[in-house]
């Protein structure tokens, strides 16, 4: 039993050393970063560290172990559990709204153990990528048409976006469609049938914006305002982010307050920035220490980084989304490389929309940034990602190299 732990501990550790290194070098950096600026954006001019960086910490090592233990085992395997795990997520949803933790109104967090939150709405991301790989992936060798493909995928993701709209999360709901289209893409499907999907959330977009901003324009009264924003589903706080987006001089000291002093932040940091913990707007707490390590943390790296700092942070997610696209390009199956595709792509639009965000070009919106933001469920649930990521890497290289020296033994056998 020994010697078969041994040999078990080996294989492992042969696994681990055939990741991809630009990948996981890259992790680690962003991972470090993340720990310093959620530390410095933990201070002010009156206090020291508090609770937040340590339970970073805590975050980070449970998602390395999840890394770690994702990248070794064989992603093929995960086909037989996805769908449980995606009921799983759903299930999470429905126990999160019926008695999950409330903040400000909004229940997103489920608390599982004295002193252990989750956010069941991170999860779900993860689910639907799993059970969108596996069901796209069987479109080729299937005679099932684009359009029950389609629906099936709508199916897919309308259940947890209304869960999560519930909550209520817009941002986070949104994230799943942008998610689904890319795979159809990368998927095969005709782009006629991907259009009608497109069309249709554009539509209901369409729809929606204008039943929340059209009816200020025409005059109505503030209370009918209200009513209609509740009917489209908006909170009166979410209706304030978008009024502060597009005015936040019209109340600078409430709904624009958190974009105003971002934008001060960012531009305040110039080339060089002020200095690791020498951020004003951070220290003195002009921007709050509820947003600083989570949302904008971002504002607080510019400041004390400069452009210098940020556009190495961008240089660094510019090489783990090109390398997680990489990976899947060289996946040995369908399902791998649509697993990378919708973890880029998911990525991605963290880091788009958070980096759009703290300069004011998008409405402040609850999507933290990969590896750096404060919080665990998303850091745990991203590293988890981000293994399975690896998972495909290692296992396809395996794949061919056997395929390699089948063909060479075949060869030599031959000519024998």
């Amino acid at each position: 039993m020994r010697i078969k732990g041994i040999k078990d501990t080996s294989r492992h550790l042969n696994i681990l050393g055939k990741m991809n290194k630009v990948s996981a070098v890259v992790v680690l950096l962003l991972l470090i970063t993340g720990l310093l600026f959620v530390y410095s954006a933990g201070q002010s001019a009156l206090q020291t560290v508090g609770t937040l960086y340590k339970k970073q910490i805590v975050s980070v090592i449970v998602g390395l172990i999840a890394y770690i233990a994702f990248a070794v085992y064989d992603y093929t395997k995960l086909r037989r559990i996805v769908w449980p795990f995606y009921a799983v997520s759903l299930i999470l949803l429905v126990i999160t709204l019926a008695g999950g933790t409330s903040v400000h109104g909004a229940k997103r967090w489920l608390p599982i153990l004295p002193g252990i939150i989750i956010q069941p709405s991170e999860i779900a991301k993860i689910a639907v990528i799993l059970v969108l790989a596996e069901r796209l992936s069987n479109y080729y060798n299937s005679t099932t048409s684009p359009t029950k493909i389609l629906l099936i995928v709508s199916a897919i993701i309308l259940l947890p976006i209304l869960l999560i709209l519930k909550q209520p999360n817009l941002s986070t709901a949104l994230v799943f469609l942008p998610v689904a289209f890319v795979m159809l893409f990368v998927a095969g499907l005709p782009l006629r049938t991907i259009g009608i999907l497109v069309g249709a959330g554009t539509l209901c977009a369409g729809l929606f914006i204008g039943s929340i901003f059209l009816p200020a324009r025409l005059g109505v009264s503030e209370e009918t305002q209200l009513r209609i924003i509740k009917t489209v589903g908006l909170n009166p706080y979410q209706y304030k982010r978008l009024t502060g987006f597009l005015n936040p001089e019209k109340d600078p000291l409430g709904s624009g307050w958190n974009r105003i002093q971002s934008q001060l932040a960012v531009g305040s940091g110039r080339f060089w920035g002020k200095g690791f913990m020498k951020g004003t707007q951070n220290l003195l707490e002009f921007l709050p220490k509820t947003v600083a390590p989570t949302d904008f943390i971002f504002s607080v790296i510019a400041e004390e980084t400069g452009f210098v700092g940020c556009i190495t942070v961008l240089f660094l997610f510019a090489i783990l989304l090109t390398s997680t696209i990489f990976i899947g390009m060289q996946a040995s199956d369908r399902f791998g490389r649509l697993i990378c595709t919708g973890v880029a792509t998911l990525l991605f639009l963290h880091i788009f929309i958070n980096i759009a965000m703290v300069i004011g070009f998008l409405p402040v919106a609850g999507l933290p940034l990969p590896l750096i933001s404060y919080g665990g469920s998303f850091i745990v649930l991203s590293l988890a990602a981000l293994g399975i990521v690896q998972s495909v890497f290692i296992h396809s290289q395996k794949k061919y190299n056997e395929t390699s020296n089948n063909l060479n033994i075949g060869e030599y056998e031959f000519l024998a």
